[in-house]
């Protein structure tokens, strides 16, 4: 496949001690070594070697920069092409001049991903390990690092081939039935045929057991905070996130709109939103706010209801256990440092098995089993991410689903006496679907749109 040479900054844009410029294509070494001035010409080094010396402009001949330059000689590289790093000062001016000498010498500009996306072209990962690569930029908690690891290392990739595998030869085995039928191989391949698809169909059951928690750690766990006024529901934010984000007076209904903000609660991302406290009210822009807390709990995969132990239950407090009903809800009693005037026991009638916590936010009471309370809802068992393939991915999601499907219908049209070739094209539909996951059976239009997602110069 031949390939123009690309390049782009591969480093956060703003102030930092360095940036990194890279380039990446068969001209690689001659654009940069058109530039560089050191002790040795870069096409003259050895590979996997970084090397001092300045960039040079070539029109003014005035020193642009000092820096160190990484040779990477294909194939043992990200890409599987030829590469130079360039390792300049990470000011926002150096950065750019380098990335536009470079630029000026030939190489264009990369599209977002697209490093990515010729190491997936030129074989060098598939493409599961490369949606690992964006899952492993965007990870927020060290689970969801570990799970898209293992990713990127091509654990999932290797399950999934071990189930093409088998299927692959279940075909072949139907294939020397409808070949060659002398030889009367039906009742064996029918067998066969049976346990592979129904050893293929419950791994699938296994990789999509994990899919619930995989999906929470990559995309992070929807939460949302309620309550009547002025029961701590700001506070809760600012405890769980550690930083003053949300005003907390003893003013009711100082929270007028929903506000949103990323934790990380025992290994559990949140996607925390707290909400302006549910009440009537006769304020336009409060009951602007309470309107769109209501929408925000329906769309909600954790509900925390935050009550008051120093005020008795309400009928608005009651309504919002209705409001929050199957989903899962944790009930958070507030105030503890104030004398009990809650109904305890009505909360544990009302409250069924969803779990109490009580809690003393001022006096930093009471977090502790909270975020337990959240790991355990979510991660019950502990299950470890090092030895095990996290489904977390929809697109991954929705094949292997697809392909259980498929298989089970195979086993269905076994069981009741469909000639087998009818059974093959079911148990080969399944083999594609599970390439899909991997890459080995996709269309360009679905590749360019998974690699538009990257960040530039990765």
């Amino acid at each position: 496949m031949e390939m123009d040479t690309i390049a782009a900054i591969s480093t956060p844009m703003g102030e930092g001690a360095i940036g990194i410029v890279r380039v990446s294509g068969p001209d690689a070494f001659n654009i940069v070594n058109r530039l560089y001035q050191g002790k040795k010409p870069l096409i003259e080094v050895d590979s996997h070697t970084i090397n001092y010396g300045h960039l040079i402009d070539p029109v003014s001949s005035d020193i642009i920069e000092e820096v160190m330059v990484s040779i990477l000689k294909a194939p043992r590289t990200y890409t599987k092409e030829d590469m130079v790093e360039i390792n300049c000062h990470g000011g926002l001016i150096s950065v750019n001049k380098v990335l536009q000498l470079v630029l000026n010498e030939g190489a264009r500009l990369a599209e977002p991903g697209e490093f990515t996306k010729r190491a997936f072209l030129n074989g060098r990962i598939d493409l599961s390990q490369a949606e690992g690569v964006m899952d492993l930029i965007r990870a927020k908690t060290d689970r969801a690092m570990n799970v898209a690891i293992n990713q990127v290392e091509g654990k999932l990739s290797k399950r999934v081939q071990t189930l093409r595998q088998a299927l692959l030869e279940t075909v072949a085995h139907v294939e020397v039935n409808i070949d060659y039928p002398e030889y009367d191989a039906e009742e064996m391949t029918l067998e066969v045929l049976q346990e592979k698809a129904s050893y293929v169909s419950s791994e699938i059951d296994r990789l999509l057991q994990t899919a619930h928690q995989g999906k929470i750690l990559r995309e992070g766990l929807s939460t949302v905070i309620i309550g009547r006024p002025n029961v701590g529901k700001s506070s809760l934010l600012n405890n769980l996130v550690h930083e003053n984000k949300a005003i907390v007076t003893d003013i009711p209904g100082t929270t007028r709109d929903v506000i949103e903000e990323y934790v990380n609660v025992r290994g559990v991302p949140l996607r925390l939103l707290d909400t302006a406290g549910i009440r009537q009210t006769e304020d336009i822009v409060e009951r602007l706010g309470v309107e769109r807390s209501r929408k925000v709990v329906n769309d909600a995969e954790l509900v925390l209801l935050v009550l008051n132990y120093n005020e008795e239950l309400t009928t608005a407090d009651e309504e919002l256990f209705q409001l929050s009903e199957g989903r899962d809800t944790i009930i958070i009693v507030n105030k503890t440092d104030l004398p009990e005037k809650i109904d305890m026991k009505r909360i544990q009638s009302l409250a069924g098995s969803r779990p109490i916590v009580t809690t003393s936010l001022l006096k930093d009471e009471g977090v502790d089993e909270l975020e337990e309370a959240i790991r355990h809802l979510f991660f019950a068992g502990d299950l470890e991410t090092g030895d095990m393939s996290y489904v977390s991915n929809s697109r991954h999601i929705a094949l292997l689903t697809q392909a259980k499907k498929t298989i089970e219908e195979a086993l269905g049209a076994v069981e009741a006496g469909m000639p087998i070739d009818m059974v093959q094209i079911d148990i080969t539909k399944a083999w594609e679907l599970l390439g899909e996951v991997i890459g080995e059976s996709v269309s360009e239009s679905l590749i360019d749109q998974l690699f538009s997602q990257f960040c530039l110069g990765k």
